[in-house]
């Protein structure tokens, strides 16, 4: 089956071709928050998906490197040598697309175990994940921005994970790591000075306001771990945080 135009349907067609082989891969960045939140449509929200982004549960990257040029897809040879432990990088010439793995682990900025909890969802990481990682890019952009804000239109913060932002996931990474908890405390503020300024109805601003403020409250309130707290006493006299090459397309 060749590669299809539509990266919801493609997106798809990845993780049942992993899962044929017993692989196991979830969709991450913007696209898997549109998966979830009708309001990435809004018109102060729209955007463009031009790559696909995953996760892969396992430590074999080899066995991506063996199932993406059978459906379609070139390696960027020279990325996925010196980084495929980590992440692979792949390109759909016709649609003009960047395929992204992220193998066992994510680090950009900041450190997050997304494939922990890979399970709970069938086609995307759990929204917990989902939100930390737009949360956890230290220069965030408006395209970041408007996938947060569509999440928090769309799902509250609470308990459990269906269809939820589950609160003691987000609070309790954040809380045993100060360099993550620091960079999505700046981010929190971006993200309603931008929101406030998007053409949205006076209820959806409210209602992201107020979300914010629960998020704010449980990385305040929840404890913090010995590492957090050794590491907030050099603040910010050290850097807390990556800058990941922008690598290019293709």
């Amino acid at each position: 089956m060749p590669i299809l135009p539509d990266a919801l349907d493609e997106a798809r067609r990845i993780i049942e071709a992993g899962a044929e082989q017993k692989l196991t891969l979830r969709l991450l960045g913007g696209l898997a928050i549109k998966m979830h939140s009708p309001s990435a449509n809004h018109r102060a929200l729209v955007r463009t998906y031009p790559d696909l982004d995953f996760a892969f549960a396992g430590r074999a990257s080899y066995k991506i490197e063996a199932l993406m040029p059978p459906l379609g897809y070139a390696a960027n040879q020279s990325f996925n040598l010196f980084n495929g432990a980590h992440r692979l990088l792949f390109f759909d010439d016709e649609n003009q697309r960047q395929i992204d793995v992220f193998v066992g682990s994510f680090h950009m900025c900041h450190d997050l175990p997304i494939t922990q909890r890979i399970s709970v969802e069938p086609l995307t990481l759990p929204l917990a994940e989902l939100v930390l990682t737009k949360l956890q890019i230290v220069q965030i952009n408006e395209k970041d921005i408007r996938d947060i804000c569509a999440l928090l239109l769309d799902h509250p913060f609470g308990e459990g994970d269906q269809e939820t932002i589950n609160l003691k996931r987000v609070a309790g990474l954040c809380a045993n790591d100060w360099g993550l908890w620091k960079t999505v405390n700046v981010n929190l503020v971006k993200v309603q000075d931008f929101s406030d300024a998007y053409d949205l109805a006076a209820a959806g601003k409210l209602t992201i306001a107020e979300r914010l403020t629960v998020l704010k409250l449980a990385l305040d309130e929840t404890p913090k771990s010995l590492l957090w707290k050794a590491r907030a006493a050099v603040g910010e006299k050290v850097k807390w945080y990556d800058l990941p090459e922008e690598v290019k397309r293709g």
